[in-house]
């Protein structure tokens, strides 16, 4: 029989940090599939535990910090090439999670601030927020907010996507790429603009806007981001891949009723 060791290719490997989405929409079940679909492997460490549908959230119930950093340090032995953070749903977890990242420092860190539920319930506060600004941004290297989290993240005093992105370009995260999907009066756009602000220019990427309201393309993003960024991809050029990616994944979802669809990251397997 083969050796393991000699015929297995060598797996980027992608640290996440997120809540756990029953549905496997979004949270981790999302995370780890777009991860695989783009040559990585993911080691998760659940955050928070929801209970939700494909509507909406009705609960989420934070997992006890100190057992997220207990499951952090058995990982220690396993080489970590990039750091995906989703959803952070108390003080004490967002601390346990700063912790771990600053335990790697150089280990390239993907961020999506989950704030609201698609459905509309709040999954953040004001407190947390601030905090997430002052302790976690200044660790990360790409932050993927849509404009709803990038208008509640950055400084009040900005007036459009570009002062707020630089705002929080200030408080010392390197880029951040903001999503069209929830931009002011685009519902009528047949396409989807997402823009890269980083420190030596600004790109746009514009997708043909599809049919449908989907659960989980922001995790399907950053995490298929973070698979890129492991992998030693550019920033621009991970973001384009993590985008088309994301976009496949859209076109190819699954509708299991008249609710939100779900994206399909293993949309390339045989379904018989």
């Amino acid at each position: 029989m083969p050796n393991a060791r000699t015929t297995n290719p060598h797996l980027p490997v992608v640290l996440v940090l997120g809540g756990h989405d029953p549905t496997g929409g979004a949270g981790l079940v999302a995370d780890a599939e777009a991860i695989a679909a783009c040559g990585g492997w993911a080691l998760t460490i659940p955050t928070a535990m929801t209970v939700q549908n494909c509507r909406d959230v009705s609960a989420v119930h934070p997992v006890d910090a100190d057992l997220v950093k207990a499951m952090a340090v058995e990982l220690v032995d396993i080489e970590i090439a990039a750091i995906k953070i989703g959803l952070l749903a108390d003080m004490a977890t967002l601390d346990a999670v700063v912790e771990i990242v600053r335990q790697r420092p150089g280990v390239p860190v993907v961020a999506d601030p989950v704030l609201k539920a698609g459905g509309g319930r709040e999954l953040s506060t004001e407190t947390l927020v601030s905090a997430y600004r002052s302790r976690l941004l200044p660790l990360v290297d790409i932050l993927t907010p849509n404009h709803l989290e990038l208008a509640r993240l950055a400084d009040g005093h900005c007036h459009d996507e570009t002062q707020r992105a630089v705002s929080l370009l200030r408080l010392g995260c390197q880029a951040v790429l903001v999503t069209g999907t929830e931009a002011p009066g685009v519902e009528s756009s047949e396409s989807v603009v997402h823009t890269l602000h980083a420190p030596d220019g600004d790109r746009q990427w514009e997708w043909p806007r599809l049919d449908g309201v989907f659960h989980g393309s922001g995790c399907t993003l950053a995490s298929a981001l973070a698979a890129r960024m492991a992998r030693g991809e550019s920033l621009a050029g991970a973001c384009e891949q993590a985008q088309a990616f994301t976009w496949e994944a859209l076109a190819n979802g699954w509708c299991p009723g008249e609710d939100q669809c779900l994206p399909r990251r293993l949309w390339r397997l045989p379904t018989s």
